[in-house]
């Protein structure tokens, strides 16, 4: 699935959700009670893949809600400053504040999130919000799950993929399950099962895929299936370690091997995935080509400090894969 046509819209990809602040641990190997520095990046799936689809040159926007404060100062103009276009950002003014993600970095292996996501702007945005002519000037909608778990944002996700659908715009599904958002697992899959029936692209990790099945130990080969019943073209399914498949509605499977690399945390990995997995397809790659680059980006991502600062260009990817392959 070439990400090719109504190449005269404005935005190649809009993405819809949260944006948040990450502050991660400066000092390495140590808890997070005995961490004393921490560094502020942009944060939060959505705005991390529009971050990191925007580095690699395709043009971008970004619907969210932010704090009418520093912070969501901050957020914006870092996204403009790389050229996003932030007209669907909208200011809380209901004092509301942008989530924090405190981050933990005790070793390769022994990473964690202490988030703050009490009463949160990014999950008040409302349907109203949603402009059917902004969403209509996309050639890919990106939307993720965890803006689904939770109304006026729930409802707002919903609309957005209404009007996507309703003007041939690509909806592509981040499964993005983060457990302390939700209130119980059966919920989480009735809005996840929702959404991917009417997305043409869903990425997650094998875990994820069976959050959305309500249950344990899923089988790609039913998951597909099932999926290819709606919308989907394209299911692209994580297995970590062990690497990454697609599947396509016209029966191909495609695998790519995860990248070794120097590891210093877990977490960024899915968002640069993404983006450069969508790269490769707006690049007019062919989906194997795609999965090699969103494999690449993960390890490049996981071995940095940040999440959104590290989101690699064209130029790192390619290298890193041939180098590898």
């Amino acid at each position: 699935m070439e990400l090719t046509k109504h190449s005269e819209r404005k935005l190649d990809l809009i993405t819809v959700g949260r944006a948040c602040i990450d502050l991660n641990a400066v000092e390495y190997n140590r808890p997070m009670e005995e961490t004393m520095t921490f560094s502020k990046y942009v944060g939060g799936s959505p705005a991390n893949i529009a971050i990191g689809t925007a580095k690699l040159g395709l043009k971008v926007g970004f619907i969210g809600k932010i704090s009418a404060d520093q912070h969501g100062r901050f957020i914006e103009k870092y996204m403009r400053d790389l050229a996003i276009d932030t007209t669907g950002m909208v200011q809380d003014t209901e004092r509301r504040k942008v989530g924090l993600a405190f981050t933990e970095i005790k070793s390769a292996d022994e990473c964690s999130i202490l988030m703050y996501r009490e009463n949160v702007a990014d999950l008040y945005l409302e349907p109203a919000e949603i402009s059917e002519d902004y969403i209509k000037d996309a050639r890919v909608l990106l939307v993720s799950g965890t803006a689904l778990a939770q109304s006026p944002s729930r409802e707002a996700i919903l609309k957005a993929v209404h009007l996507a659908r309703k003007n041939d715009v690509v909806v592509a599904f981040e499964l993005d399950y983060r457990p302390y958002t939700w209130k119980n697992e059966a919920e989480t899959a009735v809005y996840y099962s929702l959404v991917a029936e009417q997305s043409d692209i869903i990425i997650g990790t094998r875990d994820e895929f069976d959050m959305m099945e309500n249950q344990a130990g899923g089988n790609n080969e039913v998951t597909k299936v099932n999926l290819f019943q709606h919308q989907a073209e394209i299911v692209v399914i994580k297995h970590g370690v062990e690497g990454s498949y697609a599947y396509t509605k016209a029966g191909e499977i495609f695998q790519a091997k995860a990248y070794k690399t120097q590891v210093l945390k877990t977490f960024g990995a899915g968002d640069s995935y993404a983006s450069a997995f969508l790269y490769g397809l707006f690049s007019g790659e062919n989906i194997e080509t795609a999965l090699k680059y969103g494999s690449a980006a993960a390890s490049i991502v996981v071995s940095k400090h940040s999440s959104s600062d590290a989101m690699p260009n064209a130029a790192e990817i390619k290298a890193l894969i041939a180098n590898e392959d």
